[in-house]
């Protein structure tokens, strides 16, 4: 009798390190929803009305360019780096997607409606980094994870614009201004 409560003991003990050595994976949470605040915002100003850098037909392109390489990148990542995340669930830590796609949605609205107000943009990088934060508090990935994924977001929807803009032949290579000294001419190559 006395050896089985030892063993009992012993095995309780185990299990109780096994726990104490991972936190638990505390189940679905804001940051599932908040990743698509910034993209969803993009898209809904400009279906309300609300004047955008392009026309529907780059904004298209561009966001699946972008959208294209962001996961290209992010689930290549993580299928071939396999870091175990901090919960110890699974071996798809790093880089995080959920912060990915939520830097991505913030970079669109960014570049699309920064011209009409600096305030848009910056709801959709405290969104953005409101999902990347919860993702670490709630033990799915570290800072890394996080920091990676915010410049895989963004990066991706720099080079998916300049893609998509080839693809769709959109160029806009002079502006001009009038100013108090007279006009003034940019050339973008």
């Amino acid at each position: 009798m006395l050896k089985k409560i030892i063993i009992f003991v012993f095995a309780i003990a185990v299990s109780l390190q096994c726990a104490a050595q991972y936190k638990r994976y505390h189940g679905d949470g804001i940051d599932d929803y908040l990743r698509f605040v910034p993209i969803t915002a993009a898209y809904v100003m400009k279906a309300a009305g609300v004047k955008s850098q392009s026309p529907w037909k780059r904004l298209l392109v561009n966001t699946a360019t972008s959208f294209a390489v962001d996961a290209a990148v992010t689930y290549g990542l993580k299928f071939s780096i396999r870091s175990t995340r901090p919960d110890g669930t699974d071996r798809h830590s790093f880089p995080s997607g959920h912060t990915s796609f939520a830097f991505f949605g913030a970079a669109v609205l960014d570049k699309e409606f920064r011209h009409i107000s600096p305030w848009i943009s910056v709801g959709g990088y405290a969104v953005a980094t409101i999902t990347a934060v919860d993702r670490v508090r709630r033990n799915r990935h570290r800072w890394s994870d996080v920091a990676a994924g915010a410049a895989i977001g963004w990066l991706s929807v720099q080079a998916g614009y300049w893609l998509g803009d080839k693809i769709t032949g959109w160029h806009k290579n002079v502006d001009v201004a009038v100013c108090p000294l007279g006009l003034s001419m940019t050339w973008h190559l």
